[in-house]
């Protein structure tokens, strides 16, 4: 019998949603439909992967958070309910920057506790078809370009010779360069944790960057609803049906080039509230 794919939530404006439990999930925000996978170690409730997803007040900008938190269980859900904080302190800001800079005190302010993440945020604005992104010592991204259908690796490596772009926690003064990714119909933007990349065959061979990147340029990147399952199951293939050994977190990213969203009164309503802080978000 074949399972139903979820069906897809649309978010709605001064929406977060997402979270460091387990889901499988299509959110869209205007021009972009989204893909999540994410699953916590040996089925626990909540993992140290953290995924986030936002709309800001006016439909145009779409944020999202994938990290990966030292530790598990309860600590690392409370560490993801400030991530979220943050990002709804931040959702109206077209500028990410602000927001990373918040993320790496946060984590610095918890450095007693040996805490710290790895992390890509990006934001995507409709009226620009770019997305751009931040990496903070985490796995870098791929992108598929439809209109030559190629994979690029997503690295925002700058030419400073000091040490940037650290995992969150561990420097205060470490800079965050920013990568604007232009974004054609059809692209798609891959994101993930390290539980993919170390993913290991049944002899103990792990399968690293260039191994995953391999295996995503053999699958059809035109058929976007169908390529995170298909990833997942070349993934427990790979790995010979074990499970993985780690939290575990992909996101797919579809540019749809939908254009902005009007809201309506009601929906307008709402925002004005949320701001206000009359209703939660």
């Amino acid at each position: 019998m074949t399972t139903a794919a979820p069906a897809r939530h649309a978010l709605q404006c001064m929406e977060i949603w997402g979270g460091s439990h387990a889901a499988e999930a299509d959110v869209s925000t205007p021009g972009l439909d989204i893909w999540v996978s994410s699953r916590p170690h040996e089925a626990a409730a909540h993992g140290g992967d953290v995924h986030y997803v936002s709309l800001c007040g006016g439909g145009v900008i779409t944020r999202l958070i994938v990290a990966d938190l030292s530790g598990h269980g309860s600590s690392a859900a409370e560490a993801a309910l400030g991530l979220r904080r943050l990002m709804r302190k931040n959702i109206n800001r077209k500028d990410q920057g602000r927001l990373v800079a918040a993320l790496n005190r946060q984590f610095l302010a918890q450095s007693k506790l040996r805490r710290f993440a790895t992390a890509v945020v990006g934001t995507y604005l409709t009226t620009r078809d770019t997305l751009t992104l931040c990496n903070a010592g985490h796995p870098r991204p791929f992108h598929y370009r439809a209109a030559d259908a190629t994979w690029t690796t997503l690295t925002t490596d700058g030419p400073t010779a000091e040490p940037a772009d650290l995992p969150l926690g561990i420097d205060p003064d470490t800079p965050y360069s920013q990568l604007d990714v232009p974004l054609g119909r059809g692209d798609l933007v891959v994101v993930y944790t390290d539980a993919l990349i170390e993913a290991t065959d049944p002899a103990g061979r792990p399968l690293g960057e260039a191994g995953l990147r391999a295996m995503i340029a053999g699958l059809d990147a035109t058929r976007p609803a169908e390529f995170g399952p298909a990833l997942l199951a070349r993934l427990a293939e790979f790995r010979g049906g074990r499970p993985a050994d780690d939290d575990q977190t992909l996101v797919v990213l579809h540019h749809n080039a939908g254009g902005r969203r009007r809201p309506s009164v009601g929906e307008t309503l709402a925002v004005y509230a949320k701001v206000l802080g009359l209703r939660r978000v």
